[in-house]
């Protein structure tokens, strides 16, 4: 019975780490299909230098986040690894940034086309927008995938710790605030106004 319970025990803090790990892969991989096939073929028909530079930017701070989450989620003895915890932290914040390079393509593609136009008709320029679209997609996408890696750390966490047997861990102790002088006693206390103070 005790030998079951080490190799429960062990399959649980190995195995279930790296099928964690795959959850935001294939999230990813589900937004990705979820996108009509028309929409897709635009997209990558029309990727510009900004969505290459997004794209590029975002895999790399997925992939970094999710080695940070394998360590994270790895136990060590008597807890987790919480090494990897600050480094989460600040990588989740600089997924915000993808939105912004987006919206910063797509007034950029946006100005290109205005520039161009000369005499066209307005299915000539909507045709000719349709591209600028791109990066706002782009941002947006990158962005959705990097914030699953720092939400995937205390639910795993806590998943693994319930399935291991472990007990939750124990919220702090609430701290008391002194309860605040009554009005009466706080306009009291203040020197009248005209007043000197040092009489």
């Amino acid at each position: 019975m005790r030998e079951d319970d080490n190799v429960r025990r062990k399959l649980i803090q190995l195995v279930l780490p790296l099928l964690l790990c795959v959850i935001p892969v294939l999230a990813a991989a589900a937004v990705a299909a979820a996108i009509e096939r028309q929409a897709r073929e635009f997209y990558l028909k029309n990727l510009t230098w900004m969505d290459v530079l997004i794209l590029s930017l975002g895999a790399g701070l997925f992939l970094t986040q999710m080695l940070l989450v394998w360590r994270a989620l790895h136990w060590r003895e008597t807890s987790f690894d919480e090494r990897p915890d600050p480094w989460l932290s600040n990588l989740a914040q600089a997924s915000e940034w993808f939105p912004l390079l987006g919206l910063l393509g797509t007034v950029a593609a946006i100005l290109q086309t205005f520039s161009q136009i000369t005499i066209f008709t307005p299915q000539e320029i909507i045709k000719s927008y349709a591209p600028a679209i791109t990066a706002t997609g782009s941002g947006l996408f990158m962005a959705l995938i990097n914030i699953l890696p720092s939400w995937l750390v205390p639910v795993g966490r806590d998943l693994i710790r319930a399935l291991g047997g472990a007990d939750a861990p124990q919220a702090p102790a609430a701290t008391t605030v002194p309860a605040a002088a009554p009005a009466t006693q706080r306009v009291a206390a203040r020197p009248q106004a005209g007043a000197d103070a040092g009489s």
